[in-house]
């Protein structure tokens, strides 16, 4: 007689669909260094923002010059596009992300729900970190060391989830764009830093060089 596991195995594969494969160390990795560090990048920030709106002549020691400072990304719009400072939304995501690493490595198996609302969150994270990317590098013309943080850890924790959703099944995708993820994770991650790190020459070079 037919196991139920087994006939759900032969039902996915007449249906083309690949087998979920194992969850890569890497992802847990790239997890936890996220959460860690978006955590304490949110957490200075909302700091320096709180000292800012408790004496307005406060300066964070993040301000090294005129290209290189919180403060002028703390009094900015940009800093509470949602109406709520920045910070707050790294506080509240952050630490999930965090646990998500922390549930992972103890060899705990995610349900399917779980990776595409993890994923929704990635997707949300690296399109909100993008647009703060163009807002500094265009409007505001500076770099916000924090928010570089930040920048660093979300663009390989997308990457990953992405590629992560799909291996567990979570994320379907056709086989020749799921292998081309899943074997290129690190070299997708290296060429959107370089897109990004392009956009900064192009964008603030020649501020960066005056300094200089």
């Amino acid at each position: 007689m037919t196991s139920e596991p087994n006939a759900a195995a032969t039902v996915e594969a007449a249906a083309g669909a690949a087998p979920p494969q194992p969850l890569r160390r890497s992802y847990i990795v790239v997890a936890l260094l996220t959460g860690v560090l978006g955590t304490f990048s949110a957490m200075r920030l909302m700091l320096d923002h709180i000292a800012i709106l408790a004496d307005p002549n406060f300066t964070p020691a993040c301000d090294l010059n005129p290209l290189i400072g919180c403060g002028m990304f703390l009094e900015s719009w940009q800093a509470q596009v949602f109406g709520v400072p920045n910070p707050v939304i790294g506080l509240l995501t952050f630490p999930v992300v965090l646990t998500t690493g922390v549930v992972l490595a103890t060899g705990a198996r995610l349900p399917h729900w779980y990776w595409r609302a993890l994923l929704a969150g990635a997707t949300f994270g690296i399109g909100f970190v993008t647009w703060l990317q163009y807002q500094a590098i265009t409007q505001i013309g500076a770099i916000c060391p924090y928010c570089l943080v930040v920048w660093i850890v979300v663009i390989p924790f997308f990457v990953h989830t992405v590629a992560a959703a799909m291996a567990r099944g979570s994320l379907p995708a056709p086989e020749g764009l799921r292998r081309f993820v899943l074997g290129n994770t690190w070299l997708i991650t290296i060429l959107w830093y370089l897109l990004v790190l392009a956009g900064a020459i192009i964008g603030i070079g020649d501020a960066w060089l005056s300094v200089l």
